[in-house]
């Protein structure tokens, strides 16, 4: 019961950390200081789509089945649990292709509403000029 409570907990976060790490740039256009969170998210997904590499949740779901008796899939957490399920298997590519756009928009959104926000509270914080005539009848 441990080992299968193991393995639910290391797919469950797996997909919280997957799902964090492609929509979470949108959660700092509320909170702008998780974008540092959420950058090293995005280059730890970048990483091992790139470079192949093996994710600790994915070693830990793989010790969990050995010790339940059952052989560690074959493959990693994105083509056994989300390949097939969130985009068709064999396209890889353009799944990651998405991916890149909707984390590229998240930033670009991000920047946007700061450089308003500033040019806002900029606008505000400006002491009020005035108009020159206004000036000259006094």
């Amino acid at each position: 019961m441990g080992y299968r409570i193991l393995v639910v907990a290391a797919v469950g976060v797996h997909f919280a950390f997957l799902a964090y790490g492609v929509f979470g740039g949108f959660l700092a256009w509320r909170r702008p200081r998780t974008i540092w969170l959420h950058a090293a998210c995005a280059l730890w997904l970048l990483a091992i789509v790139v470079f192949d590499g093996l994710c600790p949740l994915t070693w830990l779901e793989d010790r969990g089945r050995e010790a339940l008796g059952e052989p560690p899939r074959v493959g990693g957490f994105l083509d056994n649990h989300v390949a097939g399920v969130f985009y068709p298997h064999g396209h890889e590519a353009a799944a990651r292709l998405v991916v890149a756009l909707i984390v590229l928009t998240s930033w670009v959104g991000l920047g946007v509403r700061l450089a308003r926000r500033r040019a806002a509270q900029s606008a505000v914080d400006a002491p009020a000029v005035r108009d020159e005539s206004e000036c000259r009848s006094r």
